[in-house]
């Protein structure tokens, strides 16, 4: 198997939201902004993964903290380059030059 289990859309909008105690408005306006972006059934259902579960978290974490959603977009952003970054120096060895 290819994808990771937790890339899998399997989650209605109803269960990710009922899983996040969040309403279903608060998961679209998430994705208008560009926060997230479920996968799609050919009938145009959003289905959600658990990775898109555990981002929707993180994303509830920033805002209690007072983030704005821009702030939080930018957050995100920084958090993957960081963790690609940091996994091209783990393929790499210690990331000394030459090494």
């Amino acid at each position: 198997m290819s994808e990771g289990t937790g890339s899998r859309p399997v989650y209605s909008m109803a269960v990710a939201a009922e899983l996040l105690g969040l309403p279903a408005a608060t998961l679209r306006l998430y994705e208008r902004k560009g926060l997230l972006s479920p996968a799609r059934t050919e009938g145009g259902t959003r289905r959600y993964s658990s990775d898109d579960i555990d981002r929707m978290r993180r994303v509830s974490e920033l805002q209690d903290d007072g983030v704005n959603l821009a702030g939080i977009g930018r957050v995100l952003d920084l958090e993957s380059e960081n963790a690609a970054l940091r996994q091209e120096i783990a393929d790499h060895g210690d990331g000394t030059p030459g090494a």
